[in-house]
Order: C-alpha cells, then sequence, then structure tokens
C-alpha cells in the first residue's frame, strides 16, 4: 500500500480521523499527508522531538504544539478536536480528528496503524 493510501484508507477512512500526515520520524519529509492538512518542518520537528523529550514537564505539555498552523494544547481527551500523533520505527503519524469524534476513538485509529507499520517494519 502506498503511504497516500494510509492516510487515506487507514486514518481518514476510519471515520475517526479528518486529515492526517505521514512523514519521516524525524519530521522533517512529508510521505504522504490530506488535501489542505501541510505542516511545516518545524511543525513536524517539534512533534518528532516531543518523543525523545525526557524533562518532567515535555515542551509540548507546556507549550502546546502547532499544527497547520494553528495551537493545539495538550491538557486532556475531551469531547473537542484534537491532534493524535504517533511514532514508529521510521515513521510519524499525525492526525487531526474533528469535534464530533471522541478522542480515545481517533488514537484508537492512528495506533492501530502505527502498531501494523511498527510489524512491517515501519
Amino acid at each position: 500500500m502506498s503511504w497516500q493510501a494510509y492516510v487515506d484508507q487507514s486514518l481518514v477512512g476510519t471515520g475517526n480521523i479528518d486529515k492526517a500526515v505521514i512523514c519521516d520520524v524525524t519530521g522533517q519529509t512529508t510521505w504522504a499527508s490530506s488535501p489542505d492538512f501541510s505542516l511545516t518542518a518545524a511543525e513536524m520537528g517539534a512533534i518528532a522531538a516531543s518523543f525523545n523529550d525526557k524533562s518532567e514537564t515535555k515542551a509540548v505539555i507546556a507549550n502546546g504544539v502547532k499544527v497547520n498552523g494553528v495551537k493545539y494544547m495538550t491538557i486532556e481527551a475531551t469531547g473537542k478536536e484534537g491532534i493524535v500523533a504517533y511514532k514508529t520505527t521510521q515513521a510519524l503519524l499525525i492526525a487531526h480528528h474533528p469535534d464530533t469524534v471522541q478522542t480515545p476513538n481517533a488514537y484508537n485509529s492512528v495506533v492501530e496503524l502505527g502498531e501494523y507499520l511498527k510489524k512491517v517494519g515501519y
């Protein structure tokens, strides 16, 4: 399956995600994305760096994170729109869910693809 098919079918196709991007694990190169959902290298890099942040209060918790030019805060999983990010061995999945989808449902859709990609070496 192509990277674009993973975005279109395995993420957006679940109905729990309305737009997504898959990039390399460093957040520097976009492999596939939904239309009108383009993250800058700085935005993807900040998310990638958050997975290695070992400080007591991670920067993404203290400062939030920008995705597609919109700032999101890491507070709690409630019924608001939000972002789910998942790191595999070689890829970073960044997905947006609308306010009509609960965050745990969106999270599960992203994790399911992420776990599959890990199993096949990505």
